[in-house]
């Protein structure tokens, strides 16, 4: 069931899975993604090995708050609505609205970069990090053309158009090394409408991405135990992002995947959950 916590005048959408006596591990999602796009069984197979899992909305995604009257930011423009010190900000909000002091935190692509922003501007509240196919900064490893091209398309003007749209983007930045799930894809890109269409949105939290600047230096100084998974045919954040994050965080662990893109595949949910488990029960 989805509950909301009012989080710095906003409200955060968010569910749970697992024993509330479970080590306490929050996950954040990504540009214009939802808490959805954490696979149900994903999360399941999280809480069996000890988790209470967390997954929310940003804001601009999902059921979360949408900060419509903040208008659309043109490509390229300096400015932007808010930055991912703001989403931290977000983050840290629903901790305490939680009543967690602090929890193992994992995030994917722009959610790692938010976990990253979490970590350095709360360490406190960190307990391990866990940056999944992320980068320190919006110009370590750029995408490839194609994959670059994903993200500033027209908007799909109907359910079925952004289900279509959906599946030729994974095309270009899923997993090349596993089977494309067409029917998980199709069924969370519905889903995904039908909770919450939000072009506008997607583009405020990337202006947010491109205006944050890179956290290479300040990662240097992170003493939060740190691990980094990352896919090493990713055509959107490549794995050389993966490796400077890896770099830049004392004492940090870097696992890369053969075959794995900008997604999670599902044969390989058992060896991340593994690489978490292992993290967060060190």
């Amino acid at each position: 069931m989805t509950t909301r916590a009012t989080v710095n005048g906003i409200e955060i959408a968010y569910d749970s899975f697992g024993s509330p006596d479970g080590r306490p591990l929050l996950l954040i999602m990504g540009l214009g993604a939802q808490l959805i796009h954490w696979d149900e069984e994903f999360c399941e197979l999280l809480a069996e090995q000890g988790h209470h899992v967390v997954r929310f909305d940003n804001r601009d995604a999902g059921q979360s708050t949408h900060l419509h009257e903040a208008g659309v930011p043109e490509f390229g423009s300096p400015a932007s609505p808010y930055l991912l010190a703001d989403l931290a900000a977000d983050t840290a909000g629903l901790l305490d609205a939680l009543g967690w002091p602090a929890a193992h935190v994992a995030g994917a692509s722009m959610g790692g970069m938010v976990a990253q922003q979490l970590a350095l501007d709360h360490p406190e509240r960190v307990r391990t990090l866990t940056s999944i196919m992320s980068t320190p900064g919006p110009h370590v490893a750029p995408p490839t053309p194609e994959a670059s091209a994903t993200l500033f398309g027209e908007p799909p003007a109907d359910r079925d158009a952004a289900i279509a749209a959906a599946l030729r983007t994974w095309a270009v930045i899923g997993s090349p090394g596993f089977p494309m799930d067409t029917e998980r894809i199709s069924r969370v890109a519905g889903l995904a409408y039908d909770r919450a269409f939000d072009p506008g949105g997607t583009a405020r939290q990337l202006a947010a991405i491109l205006t944050s600047g890179d956290r290479t230096e300040r990662l240097a100084g992170l003493a939060v135990p740190t691990l980094v998974l990352h896919g090493e045919d990713d055509a959107l954040i490549p794995v050389a992002a993966g490796r400077a994050t890896a770099a830049a965080v004392p004492g940090a662990r870097l696992v890369t995947f053969p075959g794995m893109g900008h997604d999670l595949p599902r044969p390989l949910w058992p060896r991340i959950v593994d690489e978490i488990t292992k993290h967060t029960a060190g």
